[in-house]
């Protein structure tokens, strides 16, 4: 065998995975992960052929953001947990806001208007809670409020609650996508 096929014991991986004795044989058990299939999407028009390339570069510059706030609210709301008292809390909640502003203020003027409602989609649907409560708890019901009303000056809306059935199915279809790997 040439030297250029030969397996150092350092470059091969093992994985153990369960197993089960059914009629005599022992077989892998393994859990997969669930499979979405869709069929081929059917534009009516060039109007709509042409929205939704756009629509899959929207949500991909979106997804990021909304997977981020998701894991640091659970993070923050984790540790607050701990914490012993309400100045603790509160202390914690203004260290949080002053990152969060500092972080993601400057990479979210970059989106664009129709990025930014995506991003406010995506964001209730991996926490399960509205842009504008989770605002709240950080800032404030005054500022949510100043903030959603900012919002809705570009046609946006942090109070928007996330529709995968309806009027989001196809922001929902590009998400499991992307999630799937094969977009």
């Amino acid at each position: 065998m040439p030297p250029a096929y030969k397996l150092c014991a350092q470059e091969v991986e093992y994985y153990k995975c369960p197993a089960e004795m059914y009629n005599g044989e022992l077989i892998a058990s393994l859990w997969l992960q669930e499979v979405f299939i869709y069929p081929p999407l059917v534009f009516t028009n060039d109007k709509q052929r042409g929205e939704y390339p756009r629509l899959v570069r929207d949500v991909k510059k979106a997804m990021p953001y909304a997977q981020d706030v998701s894991k640091m609210i659970i993070e923050t709301y984790e540790y607050m947990g701990t914490l012993p008292d309400e100045k603790a809390k509160k202390k914690h909640l203004e260290t949080v806001q002053k990152y969060v502003m500092e972080t993601y203020k400057p990479r979210m003027k970059k989106l664009t208007k129709n990025q930014g409602k995506i991003l406010v989609k995506l964001i209730d649907r991996q926490c399960n809670v509205s842009t504008y409560e989770i605002v709240k708890s950080l800032v404030g019901s005054f500022k949510a409020g100043v903030y959603n009303a900012f919002a809705g000056i570009f046609g946006n809306s942090l109070k928007q609650e996330y529709d995968p059935e309806g009027r989001d199915r196809m922001i929902e279809r590009i998400v499991i996508q992307i999630q799937q790997g094969t977009l």
